[in-house]
């Protein structure tokens, strides 16, 4: 059962939980990997912060040894990352693809109709719903960032900006809303208080409701090196075998599961309730969880070698960087995603090695990344500039990037592709 006794403090009238596991209440004393100290990923800092302080917090990953759940501990609350966010769903045209592919797929699956109601928890802009209401089909989103729901809003798409749990489950389900679809997509390991989170799934599920969820996958994280996903939003690294108990431990059954190549390897898991009967685990669970045992996710000591492996990464990142700088070569950036934020603080990396970088969201233009200050353009500054090389930091975009930025080529500019391990390309 799960200790409900955590250790504890309150900030700000906020009470965060600190040196116990998030699921089960254990103890943590085992580290995954320390990438010491960097500030909120998504915190972009205005021209006028740029000589103000800047917070700074652990990036220090722990394992759980009773239930081997890889966790950040809270320093920050959710409504301090969440209520005013930078990321937009709509601005990676793969991302849409993705998102229609699933809609197609999952409307032919499980026959959804006009009376059907999808709801999706952390609906952001609306990039998934906009498919389902094209096709008449019933949709909430639940988005708990204000600027990002309204732009929703505007698409027609009803949403409620709240952060989710059995709280708004409740309140939801007491206006008689019920999902026949809830959907999940990159949130799961956001939420600290993941009990809260699941519990309250299964509240709004219907008795005959599908759950799908999509999480990036622990076992390709650490066979793809991508420390780089770890920031301080992510509050929970997953592999199958510990959502699959902790899906249990709330009454709620993993029936089937994909393996994507979405953000460098992801899961997207379908559960039930535990007394819906009508859909049996597939073979596909049974075939990924004797895997995951046999790799070692069982294991404690499959966990220990990957903070090894990310520091060597950081060597030859840095004396690739130093050599192009020593030989005069310029740098520019392209994007300011999260993991781009992790990988520059941790190794060092500032307008030393890197000119600037673009992006092709507004939001972010005109500002500097978290941390290292470097500064944020339109991706038009690439052909005024011309550099020699252009560092790919969402990197699992990369052959989205490469394609529309392919015109680099024509001066000789060359791609520089950091994980899993450098990677240069013509």
């Amino acid at each position: 059962m799960i200790k409900t006794t955590l250790e504890s403090y309150v900030q700000n009238g906020t009470t965060l939980n600190r040196g116990c596991c998030r699921f089960c209440g254990s103890t943590l004393k085992h580290t995954f990997v320390d990438l010491g100290m960097s500030p909120l990923c998504e915190s972009y800092v205005s021209p006028e912060q740029l000589n103000q302080m800047e917070a700074f917090y652990p990036l220090h990953v722990y394992v759980c040894d009773r239930c081997f759940l890889v966790q950040l501990q809270e320093y920050v609350s959710p409504q301090d990352i969440f209520t005013e966010y930078a990321y937009f769903s709509s601005y990676s045209d793969s991302w849409l693809q993705h998102a229609k592919n699933y809609t197609e797929n999952v409307i032919a699956r499980f026959r959804l109709h006009s009376y059907t109601q999808v709801v999706e928890i952390a609906s952001n802009d609306g990039y998934l719903l906009q498919y389902f209401l094209a096709k008449g089909i019933n949709v909430l989103g639940i988005e708990p960032a204000a600027n990002v729901a309204k732009v929703a809003i505007k698409k027609g798409i009803p949403t409620v900006v709240k952060f989710f749990g059995k709280n708004t489950a409740n309140e939801l389900a007491a206006d008689g809303t019920q999902a026949d679809l809830l959907v999940a997509n990159n949130v799961l390991a956001h939420v600290p208080d993941i009990n809260d989170f699941v519990a309250g799934a299964k509240i709004l599920l219907k008795p005959q409701g599908v759950i799908t969820m999509e999480f990036p996958h622990l076992m390709r994280l650490m066979e793809g090196n991508q420390f780089d996903t770890i920031y301080h939003e992510h509050f929970s690294y997953l592999s199958l075998l510990t959502v699959e108990k902790l899906f249990a431990e709330h009454g709620l059954t993993i029936f089937d599961v994909e393996e994507l190549s979405t953000h460098g390897g992801s899961l997207r898991i379908y559960a039930r309730q535990a007394e819906d009967t009508s859909k049996p685990i597939s073979q596909q669970v049974k075939e990924l969880r004797a895997r995951e045992e046999a790799a070692g996710f069982s294991n404690l000591k499959h966990y220990f070698s990957f903070g090894e492996k990310v520091k060597e990464t950081k060597f030859k990142l840095l004396e690739f960087l130093i050599s192009a700088k020593r030989q005069g070569k310029t740098i520019a950036g392209y994007g300011a995603p999260g993991k781009g934020n992790t990988l520059l603080n941790y190794c060092g990396i500032r307008e030393d090695f890197i000119d600037y970088t673009v992006d092709r969201n507004p939001y972010k233009q005109g500002k500097f990344l978290p941390g290292t200050h470097i500064p944020i353009f339109h991706p038009d500054k690439i052909q005024e500039t011309q550099p020699d090389y252009l560092l790919i930091l969402p990197w699992n975009l990369k052959n989205e990037i490469m394609s529309q930025m392919s015109y680099v080529r024509d001066w000789g500019c060359q791609f520089i592709v950091p994980i899993p391990e450098v990677n240069v390309y013509s």
